[in-house]
């Protein structure tokens, strides 16, 4: 039993739906975030010159009449920037590489930096670098998929995971198959583009550099930082107090930290950088083209014999990332003969990097809408037949699933949703001009356990405090902290302060991989039974004071999670998180407008620490995924490999009008054989099988079978008869 289960606890916190703590900071504006810090003295403003070639060489650059503009302190190029080391592609994991700036001549891709104005104000060197003038040696690029365009097989993916799996005959099983669906689907590149600009502040005390920057996981950009300016680990100092969301795309180094960090030495005073909106298209990765293979064999009752899973998506060469797409496949349904395979083709562009639910959203988008060609073709009831294929041990390793919830978030789904109302017959269901259809997919994400130290002290002032380097992106991290150590300690919500976001403080896994939580948390439980311990006494509303009394200086303790590869029997399970999603749409017979009508996602990730939080991380998810199937795209132009819609105005995500009524159920069940307090991550599951959910109506309402995404009025026009 963990502390949060005791009977005893008098006062229940873990689980009650508490307001975030850094709610009225936000709201009143009182939360500083990166850009607006001043560091020590007056702050710098450094801005970007880019690129306007997709591939070549810089030939000349002039940059007299930026540097005879008011205000310009100093402008950086290849000319004169620091020497800092080169970008290391044996360095597996994409987070933590050395990325330079300003280094040579070479351009790799559209919009790469080739000069850092360093003026008074923003304003200033804006304008100073739009004044930098250069010219090109041209070389032809490849900026889009071409059949016939270099192809290799990588043994690994993101996150460790194996380029491919095989098990059983899965030629054979398929080709024998009674029911056989054969089909590719592809999705276009995703851009994460949090509220809060990428933005660092620097400054340099010595030898040490400080930074406040608007990122997720502070380790992985010290170490990058390390490496890349040559610095001892003690003399990269960060700190990211409030950071305004950031899906991935501030998990690694990027232009901003780069160059507020040589710029601040170079000029020996503050500095400050913040991309724009439109540069975060091409400064920052994006999550790569995919075109997916999807081949699935049943038996006449419906019980898969064959599954195979290629996925063909771009990693660019210099800086690659090669997106885990193929391993929904790999837990998600039972059937023996399998195959999954990742297939990897270079493109000039900025580097693929991780996005909300890396892997699971396209890969979940190919494999749940051929789960449903498969119903069709079988006449069989869509949620049937993921019932039937269910499956309590692991279809690859053999090892038992924990917290296994599936089939209960399909049917606890689909009677909420009012499912049996479904008509199976497409364009059966009519209202007016509105063809009318219900969609379901499963959601299946990895669970992610990294190494995390957190230390819980009693201070002389007679409070609780929590320290972890981990950051809050927006998901709750002050709240949930408290809640726990005030439920472990048995002390009010209120006693409990909550440290973040600082090197200093003991090393976390940051926020990303929807591991924030779940690893923090455990840490912290741990940290506070090793309090316990430490002052000899029992949980209470007495215990700050006597632990006072006993140790008028403070108490504390800290508490290890181990990651999840120093952890010796960590295979002999394998654990993920759950869910279930329901779409109801509209289609118009004769514009081929699509509204959704209603949307429910049912989740099962263990222990939920906080219902209203965890509901928002969710509910965000779920409209991602909505984002990623009717909405979004990078379109790159194939001549020169920019984005053509690179902004927010024709960049399209969904707004108010296009989010409808968003219902959101969690299966509160702790999961203990993932970490000691059974609890594991929400962020990224509400985008898992959501788009696929959206597919799936689409079909049900008009027909139409969508297989390129997203789906444009185009593809739908055409085919509405």
């Amino acid at each position: 039993m963990t502390r949060l289960d005791n009977p005893n606890t008098a006062i229940r916190i873990v689980g009650r739906p508490i307001d975030r703590r850094d709610g009225p900071q936000k709201v009143t504006g009182s939360a500083t975030y990166a850009y607006e810090k001043t560091g020590a003295g007056k702050a710098l403003v450094g801005f970007f010159a880019t690129a306007t070639i997709g591939r070549g060489e810089i030939e000349t650059i002039d940059t007299s009449a930026g540097e005879a503009m008011p205000g310009v302190r100093l402008i950086v190029t290849y000319r004169n920037a620091p020497q800092q080391a080169a970008l290391d592609t044996g360095n597996r994991a994409f987070t933590t590489r050395a990325r330079p700036i300003l280094m040579g001549r070479r351009i790799h891709h559209f919009g790469q930096p080739i000069a850092l104005v360093i003026a008074e104000t923003y304003e200033q060197a804006r304008d100073a670098a739009r004044s930098v003038v250069a010219t090109y040696t041209t070389e032809p690029g490849t900026f889009v998929y071409a059949e016939g365009n270099p192809v290799h097989q990588p043994e690994l993916a993101n996150a460790g995971f194996a380029g491919s799996t095989n098990l059983g005959d899965f030629e054979t099983g398929f080709a024998t198959a009674a029911f056989q669906v054969d089909q590719t689907y592809e999705t276009l590149p995703h851009c994460a583009q949090p509220l809060e600009p990428h933005a660092t502040l620097a400054h340099w005390e010595g030898e040490t550099l400080h930074l406040t920057t608007s990122h997720q996981t502070l380790r992985y950009i010290q170490a990058s930082l390390r490496t890349a300016l040559g610095l001892a680990p003690e003399n990269v100092v960060i700190s990211a107090p409030f950071v305004g969301g950031g899906f991935g795309s501030k998990l690694a180094v990027h232009a901003d930290l780069m160059g507020a960090a040589i710029g601040a030495r170079m000029v020996g005073q503050p500095v400050k950088v913040c991309l724009t909106r439109q540069q975060m298209f091409s400064l920052v990765g994006m999550r790569p083209w995919h075109r997916q293979r999807v081949r699935l064999g049943a038996d006449a009752d419906g019980r898969l014999t064959a599954i195979g899973h290629e996925v063909l998506l771009y990693s660019n060469e210099r800086d690659p990332f090669i997106e885990q797409t193929g391993i929904v496949t790999r837990s998600l349904y039972a059937g023996p003969n399998r195959m999954t395979r990742h297939l990897v083709t270079h493109l000039d562009l900025p580097n693929g990097e991780a996005v909300r639910a890396p892997g699971e959203l396209p890969g979940l988008l190919a494999v749940e809408t051929a789960m449903d060609e498969l119903a069709e073709a079988l006449d069989m009831d869509p949620i049937a037949l993921r019932v039937l294929n269910d499956t309590t041990t692991d279809p690859e390793s053999g090892a038992p699933l924990t917290g296994r919830t599936l089939t209960q978030c399909l049917r606890t789904g689909a009677e909420r949703f009012g499912w049996s109302a479904r008509l199976r017959q497409p364009r059966a269901r009519r209202d007016g001009n509105w063809f009318v259809g219900m969609g379901v997919a499963s959601a299946i994400r990895t669970h992610f356990q990294g190494a995390t130290e957190v230390e819980v002290a009693v201070t002389p002032d007679r409070r609780i405090q929590v320290r972890s380097d981990i950051t809050d992106i927006g998901t709750g991290s002050y709240t949930i902290l408290a809640q726990v150590a005030a439920e472990v300690l048995g002390v009010d919500f209120s006693e409990v302060d909550v440290m973040l976001a600082h090197t200093r403080l003991p090393a976390g896994g940051g926020s990303g991989g929807s591991w924030g939580a779940s690893n923090t948390t455990a840490a912290l439980h741990q940290a506070c039974l090793a309090l316990l311990e430490r002052a000899g006494l029992p949980a209470g509303p007495g215990l700050v004071r006597q632990t006072l009394a006993a140790h008028p200086a403070g108490l504390s303790a800290r508490g290890n999670l181990p990651s999840m590869g120093n952890v010796p029997n960590w295979r002999e399970k394998s654990r993920h998180t759950y869910g279930a999603h329901f779409v109801e749409l509209a289609v118009h017979r004769l514009t081929g407008e699509t509204k959704v009508r209603r949307m429910l996602g049912v989740f099962s990730a263990g222990r939920i620490l906080n219902p209203k939080t965890a509901r928002s991380q969710l509910l965000g998810g779920m409209i991602w995924g909505l984002s990623a199937a009717l909405r979004e795209a990078a379109e790159i132009d194939p001549r020169r490999g920019n984005v053509v819609n690179g902004d927010l105005a024709e960049y399209l995500l969904p707004v108010h009008a296009d989010v409808p009524d968003v219902d959101v159920m969690m299966l509160d069940e702790p999961d203990l054989e993932a970490n000691p307090i059974g609890v594991k991550g929400v962020g990224e599951l509400g985008a898992c099988g959501s788009s696929a959910a959206f597919a799936n109506a689409l079909y049900n309402a008009c027909g139409i079978r969508a297989r390129s995404f997203p789906v444009h009025l185009s593809s739908l026009v055409p085919e509405l008869g």
